[in-house]
């Protein structure tokens, strides 16, 4: 088994490869990574290891922020010294970690779930439970969108999307561009992903960003139409309970923002 170490502290790493050895000397540690920014490196230059332990907060930030900028297609064991109430979420989606200081008792039983189960895409990180749990760490919002286009994968920061919207049961962002991709969020799993003073959810089926705002029309029944740059959608409709909320968010409140 190929293990990849993404840990800042040395005694830390240290010991968790002491840890890894003495459950199974025959495991391979292929590296020990100190920063995000090495850890994407890592993970573009090289196969997917078998198994990653993961620090969630590292020398140059948290260690989420390596699956916005490349795919980690392994299971992950995340450590942390963060409470077990934060993390909660993780054991609901499959997703282990390990609570610091780590015992050998608490390792080898996460890597017996590991070994104990198939691999399937479940073993993979859940992108959106990563960023629910980065929320709840942080207290930020997302900052940009990784979206498969084909082979691709392309990043969109949000002071480049126009709005989201939801068509026939999937959900699309719309870029400043005019161009509509796929992206596998509810517009109600966004409105906690998405900052308010930017975003509005001016109906059922639209949030839009403010940035990308042309111009407002005054509509029928006391209603208001949206008009955004480089979008030529006829339907963005402010829904009549939300017109006040609406224009208080214009103002440079939150208003009913995303909600």
């Amino acid at each position: 088994m190929n293990c990849l170490i993404i840990e800042d502290e040395k005694v830390a790493a240290e010991r968790l490869q002491d840890l890894i050895l003495q459950y199974d000397k025959s495991v391979h540690i292929l590296d020990i990574i100190q920063s995000v920014k090495n850890a994407v490196k890592w993970f573009q230059t090289n196969p997917a290891p078998d198994l990653v332990f993961m620090d969630i907060q590292l020398a140059d930030g948290l260690s989420f922020e390596i699956f916005e900028q490349t795919i980690v297609s392994c299971p992950v064991i995340f450590t942390t010294a963060y409470d077990e109430y934060a993390l909660r979420a993780f054991k609901v989606n499959s997703i282990d970690y390990l609570l610091k200081p780590i015992s050998f008792d608490d390792m080898a039983r996460a890597v017996n779930v590991f070994r104990e189960s198939p691999y399937n895409k479940k073993n993979e990180p859940d992108i959106q439970v990563i960023d629910k749990v980065l929320k709840t760490l942080t207290n930020d919002y997302k900052s940009k969108f990784v979206v498969k286009v084909g082979d691709h994968i392309r990043i969109f920061p949000t002071n480049k999307i126009s709005c989201f919207y939801s068509m026939e049961k999937a959900t699309f962002l719309q870029n400043s561009e005019g161009r509509d991709y796929a992206i596998n969020y509810s517009l109600d799993q966004l409105k906690d992903l998405l900052d308010p003073v930017v975003f509005y959810r001016i109906n059922r089926k639209y949030i839009v960003s403010s940035e990308a705002i042309s111009d407002i029309l005054v509509y029928s029944g006391s209603r208001l139409k949206v008009k955004l740059h480089a979008c030529n959608m006829d339907d963005l409709i402010v829904s009549r309970d939300k017109v006040n909320s609406f224009k208080e968010w214009l103002e440079g409140g939150e208003g009913d923002n995303v909600r």
